[in-house]
């Protein structure tokens, strides 16, 4: 009886060992070129790759629970008194990007439901106009379509980060992406680090406990949010972290796609292509609305309102001489709003996913709905 068992762990470590290696190799591949949200997205295409190729990608539950709580320390990390500062002082840009996130959730879901036949938690986690990370731990813990959600969410950032900079170079205007989440190791601040890190760990199991959606990622980014708000703590997780988390969750995502029909991964592209075209219009829409009333250099509105990675929007804005103030209020915002609306959202619309008799929902993938359940 132990023979068979230890071959089984054997299998298991050694899958697991493979999945990682896979994610840290397309993510660092992709990341290291400067490429917006490469290290989530490059872990998320090699991994799949690998999965579709019928190898064993896995990974293990506890792990990607401390992926959560690393990504929320790291997304709250990028909140400053002065972004706070700058949330008040454009209450009518802030207000107009509000909505206009609310008519693209809404719209692209709509789409997806009509169009490619989505069920309700699938659509809207897809259409969510940013927050990559905490949308896919959302779909993973509400039992949604993690696949088309990912493959729907990674085209986003592709797209933006390919057609931004190329649409303002037509302007004469150019900019490049370098950075990333986190930042370098201060021994000094190895005090404060530690005091971020328990605190956000704590309020994420008390969150989780309480069974609040997402609550691993969104404890600890709200508790890491306050406190770099604030202007208590400075520390940030080191980049090599947070790095590390993002590509861990690209290896969890990826690792959905095994045994996915290519059939089904095509109508996932285009429901991708068509529900990010339908949130460019109703963004310019409402962009062009704004500068109508109001007087701000368009490329800045454009960068604002783009619903691109923040390292990535923020970088370009610096590269273009444009108020980081106001860019990183908007996309601060813009990633807030998202993150504590998407859970409920989530886990209200999930619940078709549970009354197999209901005649509306769409009909949904043959193999069962990834969970991060034993």
């Amino acid at each position: 009886m132990s023979a068979p068992s230890s071959s089984h762990a054997l299998k298991d470590v050694r899958a697991v060992a493979e999945t990682l290696v896979i994610a840290t190799i397309g993510g660092v591949s992709v990341g290291m070129t400067g490429f917006p949200g490469g290290y989530i997205s490059g872990a998320i295409v090699a991994v799949a790759v690998a999965a579709l190729a019928r190898r064993p990608m896995k990974i293990p539950v506890w792990l990607t629970r401390i992926i959560f709580v690393l990504i929320g320390i790291s997304l709250g990390s990028v909140v400053t008194p002065e972004t706070l500062q700058g949330m008040a002082t454009y209450p009518l840009s802030i207000a107009v990007l509000i909505v206009a996130m609310v008519v693209v959730g809404y719209t692209g879901a709509l789409y997806l439901r009509l169009v490619h036949g989505w069920d309700n938690a699938s659509a809207y986690l897809a259409a969510a106009p940013g927050g990559m990370s905490q949308v896919l731990a959302i779909a993973a813990d509400v039992g949604a379509d993690i696949r088309g959600v990912a493959i729907v969410q990674t085209l986003r950032v592709v797209l933006v980060a390919v057609g931004l900079p190329a649409g303002l170079a037509l302007l004469g205007l150019a900019g490049t992406s370098t950075g990333s989440i986190g930042g370098p190791l201060n021994p000094d601040m190895f005090g404060e680090l530690a005091i971020l890190v328990v605190a956000s760990s704590a309020a994420a199991v008390i969150a989780y406990y309480f069974r609040f959606p997402g609550g691993l990622l969104f404890g600890a980014m709200v508790t890491s949010a306050v406190l770099h708000g604030t202007g208590w703590i400075h520390a940030v997780m080191p980049w090599w972290v947070a790095n590390m988390a993002m590509i861990a969750l690209g290896a969890v995502t990826g690792s959905r796609f095994g045994n996915m029909p290519l059939r089904l991964l095509l109508n996932f592209v285009a429901a991708a292509f068509g529900s990010f075209a339908l949130a460019l219009l109703v963004v310019a829409v409402f962009a062009a609305g704004l500068l109508s009333v109001v007087s701000l250099p368009v490329a800045e509105v454009m960068i604002a309102f783009a619903p691109g990675s923040v390292d990535a929007m923020m970088l370009l804005a610096l590269a273009l001489h444009l108020d980081p103030v106001y860019v990183g209020a908007h996309h601060l915002t813009r990633i807030f709003f998202v993150s504590l609306i998407m859970p409920f959202v989530g886990r209200s619309a999930a619940r078709e996913l549970k009354r197999p008799d209901d005649k509306k929902a769409a009909p949904r993938d043959p193999l069962p709905p990834p969970t991060f359940q034993d």
